[in-house]
């Protein structure tokens, strides 16, 4: 595959930044703030099922950032009998996202593996993330010396996996879609996303999901290193 490849789109949240960790560290802040009566593990065990599902609904447009942010609060403190005020929730929804990049945890052989691509490739980041942080992440991380461009799906208009935020990611790079190769943990947003436009992919198996064989995969970063 190195013969083929120029450019690298990385995915940050769960593929470079170890979201779980720094989510966890985020909401542990939260919790001593407002004096939430729960341990910050039977709270996630709940709340994780639930982010994913607002996250997806979210990508396909079917809420607002306002309403997720709220809604998958809400949804998880509701069945764990924790009664808090709609201002209350929207707060913490304030809070977790000023909060978030104050830990900058990366996953496991990040900076091994971008150091060594480096040399070699142009590497770049697409992110459904909010705007607002991610450019925090990458900074107060240490990895933004790494990365030529950043296309945000805010400032895209369009989340991934819609074609225009490959498309712009390809206009801001300078990229040729046949050189390109996208990098992510997620099967739908990363890797169908830019298999439809033409890029080569890997998929990061972050949450060890059953992925068709025709797709490559790996599951720990370094493992890149055979491919490229």
């Amino acid at each position: 595959m190195k013969d083929r490849i120029a450019h690298i789109f990385f995915d940050l949240d769960h593929t470079l930044w170890d979201f779980d960790r720094n989510s966890m560290l985020a909401f542990e802040k939260i919790f001593k703030k407002f004096k939430i009566n729960v341990t910050v593990e039977d709270f996630l065990k709940v709340y994780q099922p639930v982010n994913l599902k607002y996250w997806k609904l979210y990508r396909e447009d079917q809420v607002s950032k306002k309403e997720m942010r709220r809604r998958r609060l809400q949804e998880t403190f509701e069945p764990m009998k924790i009664k808090l005020s709609l201002a209350s929730i929207d707060e913490i929804a304030e809070d977790y996202i000023t909060f978030l990049p104050d830990n900058n945890y990366l996953i496991e052989g990040t900076e091994e593996v971008l150091a060594f691509l480096n040399p070699s490739y142009q590497m770049h980041i697409i992110t459904n993330g909010f705007k607002e942080v991610q450019y925090q992440k990458l900074e107060r991380s240490g990895i933004r010396k790494y990365f030529k461009t950043i296309t945000n799906s805010e400032e895209a208009g369009f989340k991934k996996p819609h074609p225009i935020i490959f498309e712009t990611a390809i206009e801001e790079s300078g990229a040729d879609p046949a050189e390109s190769l996208m990098i992510g943990d997620n099967y739908e947003a990363d890797i169908l996303g830019a298999d439809q436009m033409g890029w080569h992919t890997i998929c990061f198996n972050y949450h060890n999901e059953k992925i068709p064989a025709n797709y490559l995969q790996i599951n720990k970063l370094v493992e890149l290193k055979k491919y490229l």
